[in-house]
């Protein structure tokens, strides 16, 4: 646990470097699937200025990455020198300032909500998204920090393939996705910036138009498409799920822009390995946070519940790979659902305990939390919805037989049945986990899932 005081303390001093004055109010941002980010307004002589400190929450949280958050803010500041709206970095940490590893930038003004910013778009958002693609992809590398890793694809894919199998290899919707992306990989690609995060929730953006481009932690040397396809998955649309395009436009028209801008013709077909890959990626990364929080590096109830999320990402999966099954296993009927179970009476239940607890939060401590504390309320309510529906209906989604089957290409899409099984599992599972992701709807729809 952080002390308050003695963070509050350390930072002042550190921020009295760039002028000398007093911390106006200091509070941590909600959300953040990796770094802490702390919002700070610094009153000095010249007025009240906003910085936003960005940091590690722990050393073991840094371990085994490619690069420090000192080379993540040198890689700012040269995507803002080469003319990328990216923040404006103006202290580094060091070991001296006692506050972790981590980098304060200038406050940027605008909108980081993915729906606020979705409700609110600028019709120009998704040109102003591709021309800042097209800017990073065009940035010189000898221009950049020279340890920003190359990335081998094949190799990668078969780090993704290791992490599945410590993590059970037992999960056959990912297996299929492995498997079909060791039987898909493209050509190298001229090598280019990868920003490796671009999406909705780290981009910040006016009624007007762009205004940042946020979390450098991931950027790699490799193939531009890799970004234009992440913002696509469904799951960075948060409701859109029908505007491909980071949730705003079709995906002709985000091409377009993008090579109005300077980027170099779109692959539909590399575009789409990406898209299955990426939604690999974070399948493993929703796994992984599991794996955090047992081991105590992250032991925060956020880990807990963005590991439930792999199955959002299965489900995008099989709708992204079943157009190569057979027309006959497409057409088959699904399965019936998972059965639930008998209506409780007498003594209250599990379910319903969980149940009582989650509405005393929503009536009680909801109203009065505010910023992060809000936030994490939601969250409880959140994981206890997931374990009450669970207890109610318990489904599985684990075969490692079937995993392994499918990793040795000894089943695939054309395995009679196998299609409508991996489909009720994937509804079945998400139905417990977040039954209001928006592609669960549409799988239902047209997947025939009255």
């Amino acid at each position: 646990m952080i002390d308050q005081d003695a963070f509050a303390q350390r930072l002042s001093a550190v921020l009295s470097r760039i002028a000398p004055g007093t911390t106006q109010s200091m509070q941590r941002l909600s959300g953040g699937a990796n770094m802490e980010s702390w919002s700070i307004d610094w009153a000095s002589s010249d007025g009240v200025q906003g910085y936003i400190l960005r940091r590690a929450p722990s050393a073991e949280w840094m371990a085994g990455r490619p690069f420090g958050l000192d080379t993540e803010a040198a890689l700012v500041i040269a995507a803002r020198a080469g003319g990328v709206l990216a923040p404006e970095v103006v202290i580094v940490l060091t070991p001296a300032d006692d506050l972790g590893e981590g980098y304060i930038m200038v406050r940027v003004e605008a909108e980081v909500s993915p729906p606020t910013i979705l409700a609110q778009a600028s019709p120009t958002l998704i040109d102003d998204i591709a021309r800042e693609q097209a800017r990073i992809h065009a940035l010189p590398v000898d221009s950049l920090p020279a340890s920003i890793p190359p990335m081998d694809t094949a190799a990668a894919l078969a780090e993704l393939k290791r992490r599945f199998i410590v993590y059970g290899g037992d999960r056959p919707i990912i297996a299929l996705a492995i498997r079909w992306l060791e039987d898909h990989l493209p050509s190298p690609a001229p090598p280019a910036l990868v920003h490796g995060d671009l999406r909705m929730g780290n981009i910040m953006a006016t009624p007007q138009g762009l205004a940042a481009v946020l979390d450098w932690e991931l950027a790699h040397i490799g193939d531009a498409h890799e970004d234009l396809a992440y913002g696509c998955m469904p799951v960075w649309r948060f409701g859109q799920i029908d505007k491909p395009a980071f949730g705003l436009s079709g995906l002709d028209r985000y091409f377009a822009a993008y090579e109005a801008a300077g980027g170099r013709p779109v692959e539909r077909d590399r575009f789409h390995f990406w898209l299955v890959y990426r939604t690999l990626w974070w399948a493993l990364g929703c796994l992984q946070m599991g794996e955090f929080w047992r081991s105590g590096s992250d032991a925060s109830l956020e880990r807990t519940v963005i590991s439930r999320r792999t199955s959002e990402n299965e489900l995008d999966l099989l709708m992204l790979l079943e157009a190569e099954a057979p027309e006959a296993e497409r057409a088959a009927p699904l399965p019936p659902p998972a059965a639930a179970l008998p209506a409780p009476t007498g003594e209250t239940s599990a379910s319903e305990i969980l149940g009582a607890i989650s509405d005393w939060l929503a009536a009680d401590l909801k109203p009065k939390a505010s910023g992060r504390d809000k936030f994490m309320v939601v969250v409880a309510m959140n994981a206890l919805g997931m374990v009450r529906r669970e207890l109610d209906r318990p489904v599985t989604v684990t075969d490692k037989a079937l995993a392994e089957q499918l990793l040795a290409g000894e089943a695939s899409l054309a395995t009679p049945g196998l299609l409508p099984r991996l489909r009720r599992m994937a509804l079945d599972k998400l139905s417990n986990d977040v039954p209001k992701y928006a592609a669960l709807a549409k799988a239902r729809a047209v997947w025939g899932d009255g």
